[in-house]
């Protein structure tokens, strides 16, 4: 098992900046793939960046491409999602989630974290 804890959402303006955190516990030497999925109101849970536990490589949503950038800290067992230039349209909640292989649905999931931009 592996449990994700999200943090660092929450309110900000229109070109403003955050920083989410997932902090990986348990067997964490399972997961390959860390990714950053978001689902705002009314809407359909969409991806929104993954990065290789082992190599470190990344790739974004369309959407957000130039303005996040995810990383991590093996050490830690921690990714991050720095978000800049935050537009209303990122407003969601995020979740963070595991897998073991590129070829494998995510199976782990965080409870989730609100982030909200005001225009």
């Amino acid at each position: 098992q592996v449990q994700l804890v999200e943090s660092g959402g929450g309110l900000v303006q229109a070109g403003g900046s955050l920083r989410l955190s997932c902090a990986a516990s348990g067997r964490t030497s399972s997961s390959i793939d860390m990714g950053w999925f978001r689902q705002a109101p009314g809407k359909e849970r969409e991806f929104v960046s993954v990065i290789s536990w082992i190599g470190g490589s990344t790739t974004y949503a369309d959407s957000v491409k130039g303005r996040f950038t995810i990383s991590r800290d093996n050490a830690k067992n921690t990714v991050y999602l720095q978000m800049n230039s935050l537009k209303p349209e990122d407003t969601a909640v995020y979740y963070c989630a595991a897998r073991a292989s590129s070829y494998l649905p995510y199976n782990y999931w965080g409870q989730g974290t609100q982030v909200t931009v005001s225009s």
